[in-house]
């Protein structure tokens, strides 16, 4: 147990309260809770993203971009490409946007408020989609893994990257975490089996044993 989730019986009802905001950002314990992830996600991120390769020229999308660190990790590996935000917090938007106003004023970077389960795009759009600790929250999964199928190009690459993966018999210690934000906590078997039902293939899944983290990657039939 982290020292951050270490608090008195006199202050657990104000960290729920914080917790819960970790599923959609609201007022200023959505702005507490931004701050908290994008320091506390960082070693994570930057493990996962080691998985893959970015091209100057690519155009990236990240599904709830949450505090916007992953922007602004993207941002400053492109060059004639663009990084786009999408999240269905208003409080996320306005945290990312302020983090990257300076890529944003470069036409760099692009923050919008959106949902998973039906974006703005035009099908067949971007190189890379990536989501960071977001899938436990998608409302249909399938139905949004359909969803990105649509807006990624043919071949494109799609990235998950989440601190909880499901392990039969091992998942107690994520109850009252499940409870509290209505999440779902996907197996790697399950992962694989979704992404080939919706159109793609070449997965492939990379497990950091220690700490439980998983990511996955793979790519537009």
């Amino acid at each position: 147990m982290s020292d951050d989730d270490k608090v008195n019986t006199g202050h657990n009802i104000e960290n729920k309260e914080l917790i819960k905001n970790a599923r959609k950002p609201v007022g200023e314990l959505g702005h507490q809770i931004l701050d908290r992830m994008n320091k506390s996600h960082e070693n994570m991120a930057q493990w996962g993203v080691s998985h893959f390769d970015i091209e100057e020229d690519d155009l990236i999308l990240d599904i709830g971009c949450g505090g916007g660190r992953n922007l602004e990790r993207f941002a400053t590996q492109i060059i004639t490409g663009k990084v786009i935000g999408i999240d269905y917090s208003e409080v996320s938007v306005e945290k990312s946007s302020k983090l990257n106003s300076e890529a944003i004023s470069e036409g760099k970077v692009e923050v919008i408020q959106g949902s998973v389960s039906e974006m703005p795009f035009e099908d067949n759009t971007f190189d890379i989609i990536t989501g960071f600790e977001t899938i436990y929250f998608w409302p249909d999964f399938i139905n949004d893994l359909k969803e990105v199928n649509r807006v990624l190009k043919k071949g494109g690459l799609v990235f998950f990257c989440n601190e909880a993966v499901y392990r039969e018999g091992k998942m107690e210690k994520y109850d009252d975490l499940v409870e509290l934000l209505d999440m779902k906590i996907y197996s790697e078997d399950v992962l694989k089996e979704s992404l080939e039902k919706t159109g793609f293939n070449d997965f492939k899944a990379y497990l950091e044993e220690e700490n439980d983290w998983i990511c996955i990657t793979a790519r537009k039939s």
